[in-house]
Parts: C-alpha cells; sequence; structure tokens
C-alpha cells in the first residue's frame, strides 16, 4: 500500500467517525425513544389530610410524577404531572388556581385542559378517590 493511499484512508476514517459523533447526538433528541406504557393502573398519593383545601401535591404513579390538586371546595383531580409541551413537571398554583408549566408558561385550568402557553394537548387526567383513609389514583 502506497503512502499516500494510507493517508487518505486515516484522514476518511476520521472524517467519517467526527461526522458520525456529531449526527448520532442530534438524532437521538430529535427521535424520542419508544417507551412502553406503565402497567401500574393505580398509586397511592399520600393521606387526605395532608393535602388542605386549595393545594396540590407531586407524588409518583409508576414511573411517572402525577399532581394531586384538591380545589378550594375540597374535590380531589389526579394529572400527569408532565406538560404536553416539552414533559416538564407541572405544579399547582394555589393564587391563580391553575396548574402551571414554569419551563415555558404553559398554563392548564383544574380540568387539566390548556388555556396558555405553548402545550398543545390537556394533561392526562386520572380518578382520585379516598379509600380507608389514603387517596388512591386510578388511571382511567
Amino acid at each position: 500500500m502506497k503512502r499516500r493511499k494510507f493517508i487518505d484512508i486515516l484522514l476518511g476514517s476520521g472524517i467519517l467517525a467526527t461526522a458520525a459523533s456529531i449526527v448520532y447526538p442530534i438524532l437521538k433528541f430529535v427521535i424520542p425513544p419508544d417507551t412502553a406504557e406503565s402497567a401500574i393502573m393505580s398509586a397511592s398519593a399520600g393521606r387526605p389530610d395532608d393535602l388542605p383545601p386549595n393545594s396540590g401535591k407531586i407524588f409518583q404513579f409508576g414511573g411517572e410524577p402525577g399532581l394531586i390538586v384538591r380545589t378550594a371546595e375540597g374535590e380531589l383531580r389526579a394529572f400527569s404531572a408532565r406538560c404536553t409541551h416539552l414533559n416538564c413537571t407541572v405544579q399547582y398554583d394555589s393564587d391563580e388556581k391553575q396548574i402551571v408549566c414554569a419551563c415555558h408558561g404553559g398554563v392548564f385550568d383544574l380540568n387539566g385542559k390548556n388555556i396558555a402557553g405553548p402545550p398543545p394537548k390537556p394533561l392526562l387526567t386520572y380518578s382520585a378517590n379516598v379509600r380507608d383513609d389514603e387517596i388512591v389514583v386510578l388511571r382511567v
């Protein structure tokens, strides 16, 4: 093998490796991985006494965060705590009585409907009930 051919192969493989190391992370970011649906159908969100009226709390629903809200009237409502825009975690704003995403200014009402900001879809809603002094959240 001639020296010129060897240098060409070495340079070409270096350029190819550099291009692959740039393109691969971009593709992994743009194309999200397939995630399996969680098999968990219910989870405990704590005790009713720990959630006063007009407050909200994050709880674990399988591998995802959930949000349980007790309205000012005392009604329990449960949602996925993942914003439908870029999966940031949402919080309950007791002053505004709305669910907000601090990442990009998304706002949801107490039915999970998107009312402001960039979120394209409403929040995923769950069913919340009190059983034996425990708040149980069920996937509907």
